[in-house]
């Protein structure tokens, strides 16, 4: 029996670029399967109508064509349903496509895709959970979800940038917050200025704040940053950027299956998506995703 996939387009991941790519994206896709359903949606609901439709005919592989947002949705059908996830990333942040080596690039991403479904090359990624949500890349809770709030309301400028200046917008508000970290066998309480968790590295269009994490390994890499003045925050920034933050004094860190945060009402956000407030518990699920590639 042949490969039946289909191609989730999110016309407005990339500020439309995903649109004006997805017919070329889908004649390259035929080349490499036996049936594939386009499905174009501007909607949550409406996205989640159109693969449940194509799983009902026997769907083997998803292919997101967007950003994170879109790669998000993507992991919470196929890890729901046991559909391999393949990526061809048109977003501003990627974050979830970086973490896994897929070029930024679509058509040279879709052409990599396309030999793998050919060759029949999948692997297995480490998932969180939290509640009844899946997450790929990174949680967090404390500044950076406060920034990445912010991030989600500004329409300019587009990429990392706009990250960066939603991080220089909370600078001037955010104020350290007491916070219980608990692991199965560490117990951390501390005037904190944020928790990371991390499944991947990358949040933020790029930034590694959890540099070492892997989502193959059945741990999650956590980053606490305790309570740092904004001189402090804002000579901690460059090196945020390059994955040396984690020689910082006021930085710790923890490896980890689960975690859970309590002591405030702290945003918190997975994939860049909001998931409510702290108190939150997340675990890690290994092997939970199936990833075309």
């Amino acid at each position: 029996m042949g490969i039946h996939a289909a191609l989730a387009v999110h016309p407005d991941s990339g500020q439309g670029a995903a649109a004006r790519i997805a017919g070329t994206i889908a004649s390259r896709l035929r080349e490499g399967v036996d049936r594939l359903d386009l499905l174009v949606a501007t909607t949550v609901e409406e996205s989640r109508a159109l693969m449940a439709r194509s799983h009902d005919d026997g769907l083997d592989v998803l292919v997101v064509l967007g950003g994170d947002g879109a790669a998000h949705q993507g992991v919470q059908f196929c890890a729901a349903r046991g559909v391999a996830l393949g990526l061809v990333p048109s977003g501003t942040g990627n974050d979830l496509a970086r973490a896994l080596g897929v070029p930024p690039d679509p058509v040279r991403a879709v052409g990599e895709l396309v030999e793998a479904l050919r060759s029949g090359r999948r692997r297995r990624l480490d998932l969180g959970k939290v509640r009844d949500s899946w997450f790929a890349t990174v949680l967090c809770a404390g500044f950076d979800a406060s920034v990445t709030e912010r991030a989600n309301r500004m329409r300019w400028p587009s990429g990392p940038r706009r990250y960066d200046l939603a991080i220089l917008g909370e600078l001037a508000a955010f104020r350290a917050r007491p916070v219980l970290v608990r692991t199965g066998t560490e117990e951390l309480e501390l005037e904190a200025t944020l928790v990371a968790v991390g499944n991947t590295p990358f949040y933020g269009g790029g930034i590694p704040v959890c540099p070492a994490a892997r989502p193959d390994d059945g741990l999650f890499d956590v980053t606490v940053v305790g309570k740092a003045t904004r001189r402090e925050l804002v000579r901690m920034l460059p090196s945020l950027r390059g994955g040396n933050h984690l020689e910082h004094p006021k930085v710790r860190t923890l490896r980890a299956r689960e975690i859970s945060l309590a002591g405030n009402d702290w945003p918190a956000y997975a994939d860049g998506e909001p998931l409510g407030t702290v108190p939150v518990s997340v675990r890690c699920e290994p092997g939970a995703l199936s990833v075309v590639g």
